[in-house]
């Protein structure tokens, strides 16, 4: 098993996170929203809880911090993350992993109703 399989099944709060930043960067307020958006409102994350997942996810070397990519009308900077090589590898093996369970469970519900 190599090392990104190690890291598998990610919680749901990290696959989210990283989901939403695979497009492009996104500072801690827009990764809430779009959390929320992707989950259907099922998950609604605190900045607590963001900030933890966020220092985590940099300390694995998942994501990086990048200049904020949208416009800022503060005197203050603000912080934007971005996906690292690292990040996208083990984001792209959990969506294969969840594809494959999803293949197992209709083939299986398939045979019930046969």
């Amino acid at each position: 098993m190599n090392d990104t399989q190690n890291q598998l099944p990610l919680r749901e709060p990290t696959f989210f996170i990283l989901l939403c930043l695979s497009p492009g960067p996104k500072h801690g307020y827009a990764i809430l929203k779009n959390v929320e958006t992707l989950s259907e409102g099922r998950m609604r994350l605190s900045t607590g809880t963001l900030y933890g997942a966020i220092k985590r996810l940099l300390d694995r070397g998942w994501i990086r911090r990048v200049d904020d990519p949208q416009p800022n009308h503060t005197d203050r900077q603000r912080k934007a993350y971005a996906l690292t090589e690292g990040g996208r590898r083990v984001l792209n093996a959990e969506i294969k992993r969840l594809e494959k369970l999803v293949v197992v469970a209709q083939s299986q519900t398939a045979e019930e109703t046969s």
